[in-house]
């Protein structure tokens, strides 16, 4: 993270995560945890007749880059459809965040809420 103004967003949503919450209502959930730290995090989908997000909300503890990354994804997801999350890649999250280049060791922290909402979607887990 050699940007500053990226490094204090990241902090900032550490501080303060977006849709860290559980919807009172939800379709699906998973859990995911990254296997190289304890950093873990579990995701809450309501989808519409189309399959649509209309809302989102995720519980769990972790890392700056872990937290800014699940509270990207899940603003992100608002009103996708599920095959667009589906398609997403390690790239466009990177984007998301705004971290270009990472180590192989943060890569993980920062697509654990990518890859819980795809498993999410792809293997659901109903309520």
């Amino acid at each position: 993270m050699s940007d500053p103004l990226y490094q204090e967003y990241i902090l900032e949503l550490y501080r303060q995560p977006h849709n860290k919450t559980v919807p009172a209502e939800f379709d699906v959930r998973h859990k995911e945890r990254n296997p190289l730290c304890s950093d873990e995090v579990e995701i809450f989908v309501k989808f519409d007749s189309a399959g649509r997000v209309t809302d989102i909300g995720f519980q769990g503890e972790g890392c700056a880059i872990s937290q800014a990354g699940i509270s990207l994804i899940t603003d992100h997801a608002k009103g996708k459809p599920k095959e667009e999350l589906k398609q997403m890649t390690t790239d466009d999250m990177l984007r998301l965040l705004g971290l270009p280049n990472i180590s192989p060791a943060r890569l993980g922290c920062a697509t654990l809420g990518l890859k819980a909402l795809q498993k999410s979607i792809n293997n659901p887990t109903q309520k």
